[in-house]
């Protein structure tokens, strides 16, 4: 959540969408860990001609107010890349999706900050979810040294 983070992860993270052949309405994922870098996306993507929506998913809906699960900009028929800090099971991915189809909208793939390559990956596209990342656990230790 530091500026430098945030003014680097929210580029990185557009320019991987859109490299991804993804043109979503929205990005969004499991609070807490998604919303940093939904935000960070949303915010870069402001100045150019497809400025992209941040919402957040909550773990439970409230029991007063409205009472939704997603907060923010979020609308029935939104195209929604789903956003993930570190994908290790896929469960916190597998969650926001099941939110997002739920409530009306379409999910056209998740973007992780880090894969941890623990299977996660894997387990969401086997059940037809496609997943980039902008680093792999492998590559961080890779550039650590001895």
């Amino acid at each position: 959540m530091s500026p430098d983070g945030l003014a680097m992860i929210g580029p990185l993270g557009l320019a991987a969408i859109r490299d991804a052949g993804w043109r979503p309405s929205a990005v969004g994922g499991l609070t807490l860990g998604a919303d940093p870098i939904a935000c960070a996306i949303s915010y870069a993507s402001a100045s150019t001609d497809e400025p992209v929506r941040a919402f957040t998913v909550r773990k439970e809906a409230k029991a007063h107010g409205t009472g939704r699960l997603i907060e923010g900009p979020f609308t029935a028929g939104d195209r929604v890349v789903v956003i993930e800090d570190t994908v290790t099971t896929g469960g916190s991915a597998r969650r926001a999706i099941e939110a997002v189809v739920a409530a009306g909208g379409s999910v056209l793939g998740v973007l992780a900050l880090v894969d941890r390559e623990e299977g996660g990956r894997e387990a969401l596209e086997s059940e037809g979810h496609r997943v980039i990342s902008l680093v792999r656990a492998s590559e961080i230790t890779a550039m650590m040294p001895a």
